[in-house]
């Protein structure tokens, strides 16, 4: 019965809309690491004023990850990651992020 297949999984509501798109966020906050680069640092040179200095900044920002999370090949990709995710976690019971910290570091 080990043969499930990513496509046949159903999801749980609060994986379809909340666990998938919280990784797209965080997957879309990479792929616009300059924007989101360029708008930490205008805040942290503005102080009180970024709210009216950094908003070039913010709009570069807004627009590159809305074109992410409105991407539906984006979300399959993450849905698919997700997934993987999950039937690992399933199988071997320890979850994503405690797996890629166990990993050795060179020294």
């Amino acid at each position: 019965m080990e043969s499930t297949n990513a496509e046949e999984i159903q999801l749980r509501h609060v994986e379809k809309d909340v666990l998938i798109p919280k990784m797209m966020r965080e997957k879309a906050k990479e792929r616009c690491a300059e924007k989101v680069e360029a708008f930490n640092h205008c805040c942290k040179e503005s102080g009180f004023f970024m709210v009216f200095k950094c908003r070039e900044e913010n709009a570069a920002l807004k627009e590159c990850l809305t074109v992410h999370y409105k991407d539906p090949i984006f979300f399959e990709e993450c849905k698919r990651e997700y997934i993987q995710e999950k039937m690992e976690f399933e199988r071997t019971g320890i979850p994503t992020k405690s797996r890629k910290q166990k990993l050795p570091t060179s020294m």
